[in-house]
């Protein structure tokens, strides 16, 4: 089978890496698949170096940006469609907002160069990420793409929901199709890499830290990030990501009196290995697709407190592997950090379950299987 994925870009996030560990999966199956991925950002870390390592082809196409830009959109459209064109692919799987609308346009006016047509809603930006105009239109072409779509995916159960609420497809087009990686490639040898990662950021063995990894951005609060570690004596917060928020995240740490037991890392390419330096891992998150930082953290053992945002609750199982907590409760948060802080035991418990689990849930063969299956389904019509 010949399949094209489009991706905004491959920065730093779970969507970029299970686009190109989905990829890689598909080729060892003897798949022909290029991914094309668009400009990465001032200011964003690059995953491209996955696509390098897991002999995934990719095309880099400098007109899909990430900020609505006419003259941009415009050219990616054309572009994708030449490509379409050229490649005739069975499949077009596009992935994240900007290139679902470009790429499904361009699908469009290339007539049948591609057989079917799927897009997967690794999150979105239907709901708390702009203002309620934006919102609405945003909505509304996502409910005219839908139409150009052939099968829907949503990574999980609580996107789907949210995409049959804001009535953008009914659920009979949408298929859920969990995340799935190498995690054993990825997290496997974290535990191997404590002390060093701990000495980088400038942490002594006996020191409680919590890890955090992302883009410093509203959708994610960084800001509860401080105000959590504020009320937890002596621990530490080490912060690998960056973005425009961290200005305000380094103000609060010093009004707050944290400065000194928050570390900010800025991007770091071997997550995978920071991973050992973490007692427990926090997300404060508004909104998640499916939180991948979670499920790496969780492999490798560390337990999670989260906020019980979007598909949250789906890797984080409340009480056996981590926490949950309602979004914005940065007080129970802390008590859940603390509880962890005071019980290494109780770590060590919920952390082994969370990497049996992960495994099991996340694999990438079943992912690829279950994506294999909706190709057969749509190219069956």
């Amino acid at each position: 089978m010949k399949i094209v994925h489009a991706i905004a870009r491959l920065n730093v996030g779970g969507a970029a890496l299970s686009v190109v560990e989905l990829a890689a999966e598909q080729r060892r199956r003897g798949h022909d698949v290029l991914v094309v991925a668009g400009t990465i950002p001032p200011g964003e870390a690059s995953m491209e170096h996955v696509a390098v390592e897991l002999d995934v082809p990719y095309l880099r196409l400098a007109a899909l940006t990430r900020e609505l830009s006419p003259r941009d959109d415009l050219a990616a459209v054309s572009s994708l469609r030449r490509l379409l064109r050229t490649r005739r692919p069975d499949v077009l799987h596009t992935h994240t907002s900007k290139a679902g609308t470009t790429g499904r346009v361009a699908a469009l006016l290339a007539g049948r160069a591609p057989r079917g047509v799927v897009h997967t809603f690794h999150g979105h930006v239907l709901s708390g990420y702009f203002d309620p105009r934006r919102e609405r239109v945003f909505r509304l072409i996502e409910r005219g793409l839908a139409h150009a779509t052939d099968r829907i995916v949503a990574v999980s159960e609580q996107v789907r929901d949210d995409l049959v609420r804001f009535r953008i497809a009914p659920p009979e087009k949408i298929s859920v199709v969990q995340y799935g990686f190498d995690l054993d490639a990825r997290v496997g040898d974290a535990a191997a890499h404590r002390a060093e990662k701990r000495k980088e950021a400038g942490v002594d063995g006996d020191t409680f830290v919590v890890g955090w990894a992302g883009r410093l951005a509203e959708i994610k609060r960084p800001l509860d990030l401080v105000r959590t570690i504020a009320e937890i004596p002596d621990a530490r917060l080490v912060i690998a990501g960056d973005g425009d928020l961290r200005p305000a995240v380094e103000s609060l740490a010093v009004e707050l009196g944290v400065a000194d037991r928050i570390e900010i890392l800025g991007y770091v390419e071997d997550m995978g290995a920071w991973y050992g330096a973490f007692d427990a891992f926090l997300l404060t998150s508004a909104n998640e697709g499916a939180p991948v930082v979670a499920i790496e953290a969780l492999a490798a053992g560390i337990p999670v407190v989260a906020t019980d945002a979007g598909g949250t609750r789906n890797v984080v199982d409340d009480g056996e592997t981590g926490y949950l907590a309602p979004i914005g409760s940065v007080n129970l948060l802390a008590s859940r950090l603390s509880q962890l802080r005071d019980d290494p035991e109780l770590r060590a418990q919920l952390g082994s379950l969370g990497a049996e689990r992960m495994r099991e849930r996340f694999s990438t063969t079943r992912m690829a299987d279950e994506i294999d299956a909706v190709y057969a389904q749509i190219l069956r019509r």
